[in-house]
């Protein structure tokens, strides 16, 4: 009696006779020994397989991929196991364009391979795939399998095992848990076909025609539909990326809080950026959430306003300029003083040797005043060619944005580049060396990296000290979704250094006076919970006054599906102790598809 394998084979060849419509090789039988999908998934990361010859895998297809370097198609069986650890579908990388369609029942023949998106040094997880296919239609129209349905039932609330250290923390050869862990639960549904309905959108599309969704409606949900990344120990296991398998122009162009109404449809794929992906056949109709940009209140007449804006690489080319000028003018209600982040020089990531960024100053102060804002005056040192990071030929840096009105700037000479600035005392009150001033700028803490711009400023006949930052990126860093569990997070060492130059600086102030007003500002590039705050905040020299928010309101940029906190503003204990500061994260542009910036301004308020 034929097994129940090669039964269904069997069945399958017949079919491919009786198919007027089907592509028939008949040089390809199937064979009673062929291995099934889910043998060559297997219940591990890696396949049991991985680097062997495998003939006859019986599917049918589910999507065709006929864009881009990773062409192919995937194919599922629809008769699974009873293992839940093991995947039905599998991807089969053609390199040219596919000649099946989807509802193809096909047999499969080539090489089983492990392909990590974005290669082995990214630390991604692996894709299996099959590779140098010989692929025989044996017939078409096949009803595709019924797509699983990912739910908030379905996907646990634990992110990841914990790696086997033997294996420098890597999850690869760990038994799959798909109902303890969201990631071995994604994993052990590799290339099958998926749904997801009535999906809140938790991060905005972006230019590749992608966005986030999460399958849990209620998961650390904030006001304005976010998910919030508030620990790393909660990753929101309901995040996942979204991409189109057809063509993009129709996809939905979404903003944080809109919803994929209805059914959203397609094989999981692993994407280099973002891990885990939807890539929808059917995508759900886009209701919006009606979110819109927000405008913080405007300064009281004894309130001082300082606020940190990055304003991604603004160089003089930029067709942002009104909208910026429109953000600081309408949304942050003309601040007395703002730290602007990602200033370039005066043509941009053109690498001629420039460094003065006088000109995409002066374009954006015009633009301030033409959008009905005050004639503001600027301060900033120029850096050295090359070092300090970011866009290559760009030499951004940390630029101070003050209303003379309202505030005035102490300027002492002597402050460039490479020349530090120090605190002396004069007339019993602290007093910096120079102003502006650079921290430090031959500590190895900058290198390649923004260095730390000070400055001495008077309201209303008060001293308030502003240091302007710019910590280094979170690149290189190994991702949320990657093999090794925990990640490592390679970035934070040069983070810390900076963070304990940066607090030494502060106590170098205090120390000299005791109730000295310091507001220590800008893209962090950390967590407010995150190490780099702690030594920011060491011995009580600072404190991040984003916390003085509800949690579910510490945010400032919008990553992967999680709203999370990268900006900052750090006050001394005299501003702390007077509790007559408000705090606000002013979300204009995170949340949003059409953002000018992919950070939102911080704004605090308070009376020196």
């Amino acid at each position: 009696m034929p097994s129940k394998k090669s039964a269904r084979l069997a069945a399958l060849t017949v079919a491919a006779v009786c198919s007027a419509a089907s592509t028939v090789v008949l040089t390809a039988p199937a064979h009673a020994d062929s291995v099934r999908i889910h043998d060559i998934q297997g219940s591990t990361r890696i396949s049991p397989y991985a680097g062997k010859q495998v003939a006859d895998v019986a599917g049918i297809v589910t999507g065709v991929r006929t864009y881009g370097s990773s062409r192919g198609f995937w194919i599922q069986d629809p008769d699974a196991d009873a293992d839940p650890a093991t995947s039905e579908g599998v991807f089969v990388f053609t390199s040219s364009v596919p000649k099946v369609a989807v509802g193809d029942s096909v047999l499969v023949s080539g090489t089983v391979a492990e392909y990590v998106p974005g290669g082995a040094s990214s630390g991604n997880q692996s894709l299996t795939e099959i590779t140098k296919p010989t692929i025989t239609v044996v017939s078409g129209g096949n009803a595709v399998p019924a797509a699983t349905v990912v739910d908030e039932d379905s996907v646990p609330d634990a992110y990841a095992p914990v790696g086997d250290t033997a294996a420098n923390g890597s999850v690869n050869g760990l038994t799959l848990q798909p109902s303890k862990y969201a990631l071995d639960h994604y994993e052990s549904l590799e290339g099958m076909n998926l749904q997801v309905a009535d999906a809140r959108v938790v991060t905005a599309t972006d230019p590749y025609s992608e966005l986030w969704v999460t399958v849990k409606p209620w998961e650390h949900r904030n006001r304005r539909g976010g998910t919030v990344y508030g620990s790393y120990e909660s990753q929101n296991t309901g995040r996942l990326q979204i991409q189109s398998l057809g063509a993009t122009a129709d996809f939905p162009v979404a903003n944080v809080g809109d919803t994929l109404a209805g059914t959203t449809t397609g094989p999981l794929d692993y994407s280099q950026f973002g891990g885990y992906t939807l890539v929808a056949s059917e995508l759900g109709t886009l209701k919006s959430g009606g979110i819109k940009r927000e405008t913080t209140q405007k300064q009281g007449r004894g309130e001082l306003a300082v606020a940190t804006y990055n304003v991604e690489n603004l160089d003089p080319s930029d067709a942002t300029f009104a909208e910026h000028a429109s953000a600081i003018v309408n949304n942050l209600q003309s601040p007395d003083i703002v730290s602007l982040e990602e200033i370039q020089d005066n043509n941009g990531a053109k690498n001629d040797g420039t460094v003065a960024a006088d000109q995409t100053m002066q374009k954006l102060i015009d633009a301030i005043v033409a959008a009905g804002g005050p004639a503001y005056e600027w301060r900033s040192i120029d850096p050295v060619d090359k070092a300090d990071g970011g866009e290559p030929g760009g030499n951004i840096r940390q630029v101070f944005l003050f209303n003379p009105e309202r505030v005035s700037f102490i300027d002492r000479a002597g402050g460039d580049a490479t020349t530090a600035v120090g605190v002396t005392k004069a007339n019993g009150k602290a007093a910096l060396t120079v102003s502006p001033g650079r921290i430090d700028p031959a500590n190895a803490a900058w290198t390649n990296s923004r260095k730390p711009l000070a400055g001495e400023f008077v309201f209303r006949g008060r001293t308030v000290f502003v240091i302007a930052n710019h910590f280094a990126s979170k690149g290189g860093d190994q991702s949320l979704h990657a093999q090794y569990q925990p990640p490592t997070r390679s970035s934070e060492t040069q983070r810390h250094l900076q963070a304990s130059a940066v607090n030494a600086f502060v106590k170098d102030i205090l120390a000299v006076q005791k109730n000295a007003d310091v507001v220590t500002l800008g893209d962090i590039n950390d967590f407010e919970f995150s190490g780099t705050a702690k030594l920011l905040e060491d011995d009580g020299a600072l404190w991040s006054a984003i916390k003085s928010l509800p949690k579910s309101e510490r945010y400032s940029y919008v990553y992967q599906g999680n709203a999370q906190t990268l900006d900052q503003i750090l006050i001394s204990p005299s501003i702390r102790r007077s509790c007559d500061f408000e705090y606000d994260s002013v979300h204009v542009n995170s949340e949003f598809n059409d953002q000018i910036s992919d950070h939102d301004p911080q704004v605090l308020r308070f009376r020196p």
